[in-house]
């Protein structure tokens, strides 16, 4: 069943919430500079890298929004459904995922979480064994980037279930 079938059960599901608001429709040049921060910070970057950070900084995060849309892009972009789904328990399942990735995946979970109130010397220093000074930076804004489109989806609760690849 896909997720558009889903939204439109009578039945078996329960039904979906009301966003609070549409707020790129009334912060239009927020959203436009947040879609410029988001194409820029992606500029030399891993495709695949950059698709793994946005997912699983949406995981920690809860955003079903960004869940939605980033993992329907990763799909569409061939992206395997186990990786996908093996990403939230990535510690586990390595063997999925290139020591790159892996670097990628830690500094993700160090700088969304911030549970110490830093990124720890040795994420960052494995990070930078894998990245060159460019690709990190450009790595950092990218995590930057889908923590604040979560925040802004997790805060106006966006409803996931309707995005088509290639929308945004």
């Amino acid at each position: 069943m896909t997720t558009n079938e889903h939204s439109r059960a009578t039945s078996e599901y329960t039904t979906e919430h009301t966003p609070r608001m549409q707020w790129a429709e009334h912060a239009p040049d927020v959203y436009k500079a947040m879609a410029r921060l988001d194409a820029t910070s992606r500029k030399g970057l891993d495709p695949v890298v950059a698709e793994l950070v946005k997912i699983r900084s949406s995981q920690l995060n809860h955003c079903a929004f960004c869940l939605d849309m980033h993992t329907k892009d990763a799909l569409a972009a061939g992206e395997s459904i186990q990786r996908i789904v093996q990403l939230s328990a990535w510690e586990e399942s390595q063997h999925f995922y290139t020591p790159k990735e892996i670097a990628a995946i830690e500094l993700t979970e160090a700088v969304t979480v911030l549970t110490d109130g830093f990124v720890p010397d040795e994420v960052y220093a494995k990070a930078a064994k894998h990245f060159d000074e460019a690709e990190l930076a450009h790595l950092i804004a990218a995590i930057i980037t889908i923590n604040a489109w979560n925040r802004f989806a997790v805060t106006c609760r966006l409803v996931p279930g309707h995005y088509t690849p290639g929308d945004h």
